[in-house]
């Protein structure tokens, strides 16, 4: 698509990420301001005047006020005679709840995929958490919906950072990503299985496998209280793994889940920037900007 006359929307929560794909892009900059009053109402202040093509670039970790305030934003920005409005979410919320297990359960992807879909012309994000859709069409059903993996940014940064290590998925649902990073790199791999007991309880089991002495990086897309991790690495570490390392896409790391990490014997966390996090180390910018290049006029 042709970038002239456009710029990058950012929110002060994810700023620094929507100055790099700003940068990235050779775009212009400016920021959404956003007001909460202490009722919980937020105040949206797009800039004075907006081109007639946009990227928005906001995150939707913590989502339930940025949805609002994206709804917010898109109706005031059409109002404004904005034409086209490009929402780069590199984590993209409520995308684990794609069935309803019991009666009366809200099925959270159809619903806000379609609300996406309303306010937006183009959703582009990373490693989205699908489980039974094979494309995340399927959950926004309009407009162009754009699907990116950091796997090869990952490896890439394994591969100046970590010799010749193992690469272990903590959960089946891993193995996409265990499985993308290690066969183009020639690197051994293994996924684990993992029960879920509740919301903060797991139990995993390790696959057979030589781990003695082994370099290990724990890698998924996301990792939200890290138990899974943690469980993982105590079974690494009494079959003598070496150095055990953490490698996620999203680093959502609810409550004090960093720290655990780190009493449970793993040496270094890892991450993408697509949630804002002392672990971030692997910019997201430059996948994101061609995606944008890359769009359907």
């Amino acid at each position: 698509m042709v970038l002239n006359e456009m710029f990058v929307l950012g929110f002060h929560d994810y700023e620094a990420q929507g100055r790099r794909l700003a940068d990235a892009l050779g775009l212009p900059f400016a920021l959404t301001e956003i007001h909460r009053f202490p009722d919980g109402e937020s105040k949206v202040t797009l800039p004075a005047k907006l081109p007639e093509q946009i990227v928005v670039c906001r995150s939707l970790d913590r989502p339930n006020d940025k949805l609002v305030e994206l709804m917010l934003l898109a109706h005031t920005a059409r109002t404004m005679g904005v034409k086209r409005i490009i929402l780069v979410a590199p984590y993209l919320c409520y995308m684990r709840q794609d069935i309803a297990f019991h009666a009366g359960e809200a099925v959270s992807q159809k619903i806000i995929g379609a609300f996406l879909a309303e306010l937006f012309d183009a959703v582009i994000t990373v490693d989205p958490h699908l489980h039974r859709i094979e494309r995340l069409e399927q959950a926004i059903p309009r407009g162009q919906a754009v699907s990116l993996t950091a796997a090869p940014a990952m490896i890439e940064f394994l591969g100046r950072h970590v010799q010749q290590p193992m690469l272990i998925g903590p959960d089946a649902e891993s193995e996409q990503w265990v499985r993308a990073m290690a066969e183009p790199a020639g690197l051994d791999y293994a996924v684990a299985t993992k029960e879920r007991l509740g919301d903060r309880s797991v139990r995993t089991r390790l696959p057979e496998a030589d781990y003695q002495g082994r370099t290990i990086v724990l890698v998924d897309d996301m990792a939200s209280t890290g138990r899974t991790l943690i469980a993982v690495a105590s079974q690494l570490k009494f079959r003598g793994a070496g150095a055990i390392h953490c490698l996620v896409t999203h680093a959502l790391f609810a409550d004090d889940a960093t720290r655990q990490l780190q009493e449970a014997g793993i040496e270094h966390i890892w991450s993408a920037d697509s949630i804002s996090h002392p672990s971030n180390i692997i910019h997201l910018a430059p996948l994101l900007a061609d995606a944008v290049r890359g769009l359907k006029s």
